[in-house]
């Protein structure tokens, strides 16, 4: 007779391997290396075959017997069924079927895939080859499949798009040595030998030339012919086939529970109000004399909150990361191996990006993770900002929990490299706050930089669900932005198109970090004297990111075992 546990672990290691198969870049990512000479298939058939997979993986699971496995492995089949179910919902609505837009896409994929790379041996730079010479078939896969999709409905709005030829355009240079893709072949490890240097140099060149830049070349001529003429006006996902039901999915996706747009619209609502009153109140507190409005503007214009030099920007940033760094122990038991960096997002992503992001670490520890800020128009980038951003983005929140769940063995690899965004999400919010605990936002205006934050995380609750499914248009997500945050119009502009482009996930932040201080706010209460926030932490991080409804019930045996 089959063992469940033995039944579940065989079934999770192939599944894994299909999905690493599916997905080249995201093996790369884990720091698998086996698929790095090549880039993902994405014909409606690799997708329709994918699914297939995952239905018969998911009938698979409907033979183990889950009352008969121990509580940490029915943890992980009850994980990886929400996963899955996820995955398999996705694909059912298709939105696989708009892959670009200028906050992300396929476009993007090529450039950063080198820094995910080892390249410690000739097979390595071999395979860095390979994948270079496969991006032509990649990109015509690409095009088929947006074609097809233009003919199903899927008609992404006109606005995302704009600026994704620049960024295609400024991979297509002249020398190949001057393309980021050549980065690699510009230092080579100590033992190469010479011979090996000018042959695997020349090979990369010959990539780039003759694969790498027709193959952009491609994709700014579909684009320019085909899909930017046929793009749409509007915004709402709610207007893609199927696409009420499609963003109701997204909520429940991204967010881990049930909620409906209305609810999470009036969730938005409620929050607003209640920051913009602590905001309004930092603005007495400086004794600005002027509305609202023009304290904002104040905050906008205001020379003495802006940097003159990238470097000026990175270097602010490095010094409230290093007295973060100091203050960890205060609030964690335990903290991950792995170190992070602080660079400048490329040139030819930033002037459509985010302020910035987290790029993780493979999860082998052969390359740290690395904080990512945007200096592109430097007046767009508040010094009051930096505080609050750098929290959320490298410690004590993506960096500290992503590179920390990637270290735990007690993990299957599904639960180490994927998780809940409600989760992810929430907590580096909930980072964010945690910079009060230990110091930091002494300055005034530091503090309404980080209520403008979170303010700017309730406003995402009400504008992602007005466009998306109450009939909101761009203007007036921008306008309510502008409103209610003291963030630049390049970057509210930057953030909306974003949320037009990603449906939902942009929901997962403020949901996250509610429920997250809900059960903190709970903990305390019930354990009164003996809550040990560092212990909690603990709890919160020693699982990974699950969904919200299981970190509840977490926190309450947590709860109920220290009553015991």
């Amino acid at each position: 007779m089959p063992i469940p546990v033995d039944q579940l672990h065989q079934l999770l290691h192939d599944e894994w391997e299909r999905r690493l198969q599916f997905d080249p870049l995201f093996a790369t990512s884990t720091g698998e290396t086996r698929y790095n000479n090549r880039l993902p298939r994405v014909r409606e058939e690799d997708y329709a075959a994918y699914y297939a997979d995952l239905s018969t993986f998911r009938a698979r699971l409907e033979g183990i017997e889950r009352e008969m496995l121990p509580q940490q492995e029915q943890l992980n089949y009850d994980i990886w069924r929400r996963l899955i179910d996820n995955d398999l919902r996705e694909l059912e609505f298709g939105g696989y079927r708009l892959p670009l837009s200028k906050v992300w896409g396929f476009h993007l994929a090529l450039p950063d895939c080198y820094l995910n790379m080892p390249f410690d041996s000739v097979e390595d730079y071999e395979r860095y080859i390979g994948r270079l010479s496969d991006f032509p078939r990649y990109i015509q896969d690409q095009i088929e499949l947006m074609r097809g999709a233009l003919q199903r409905g899927f008609i992404p709005p006109r606005v995302i798009l704009e600026g994704v030829d620049e960024a295609i355009r400024a991979q297509m240079v002249a020398d190949p040595t001057q393309s980021v893709n050549y980065q690699p072949f510009l230092s080579f490890p100590a033992g190469f030998s010479e011979t090996q240097r000018i042959r695997l140099g020349q090979e990369g060149q010959a990539a780039i030339q003759k694969a790498v830049i027709p193959g952009y070349q491609a994709a700014l001529d579909f684009l320019l012919d085909e899909y930017l003429p046929a793009a749409r006006a509007t915004i709402a996902a709610s207007e893609l086939p199927n696409g009420w039901e499609f963003y109701t999915h997204r909520i429940q996706f991204f967010t881990s529970l049930n909620l409906t747009p209305q609810e999470v619209h009036q969730t938005g609502l409620d929050e607003v109000k209640r920051i913009r009153a602590e905001m309004e109140a930092v603005q007495q507190k400086v004794g600005f004399a002027g509305n609202f409005r023009q304290f904002i503007e104040f905050l906008r214009s205001d020379t003495r909150f802006y940097v003159q030099t990238p470097e000026q920007l990175l270097e602010k940033t490095a010094l409230v990361l290093k007295r973060m760094d100091g203050e960890l122990p205060r609030l964690f038991k335990t903290l991950p191996r792995l170190p992070y960096g602080i660079r400048a997002i490329p040139d030819f992503s930033a002037p459509g990006n985010t302020a910035a992001y987290y790029f993780p670490g493979p999860g082998d520890g052969s390359r740290a993770g690395v904080y990512y800020v945007n200096t592109y128009d430097l007046p767009s980038r508040p010094t009051y900002e930096i505080e609050a951003l750098s929290l959320h983005e490298a410690v004590p929140g993506h960096h500290l929990q992503i590179a920390l769940q990637q270290e735990l063995e007690n993990l299957p690899l599904f639960r180490r490299h994927n998780g809940f965004t409600s989760f992810v999400e929430g907590w580096a919010l909930y980072a964010e706050r945690l910079g009060l605990e230990v110091g930091f936002y002494q300055d005034a205006y530091s503090d309404f930089g980080r209520l403008s934050y979170e303010m700017w995380r309730a406003c995402r609750l009400v504008v992602d669900t007005g466009m998306h499914a109450l009939g909101w248009s761009r203007e007036q997500a921008i306008e309510t932005m502008l409103d209610n945050t003291s963030s630049t119009l390049l970057n509210i502009t930057n953030e909306v198109d974003r949320y037009i482009a990603w449906p939902g996930q942009a929901l997962a932040y403020k949901i996250g970090e509610l429920k997250i201080r809900q059960l903190r706010a709970q903990a305390e209460a019930a354990m009164g004297d003996r809550f040990d926030l560092r212990s909690f932490h603990d709890v919160l991080l020693r699982q990974g990111a699950v969904p919200l409804d299981v970190l509840e019930g977490m926190v309450n045996e947590y709860i109920g075992a220290a009553r015991r």
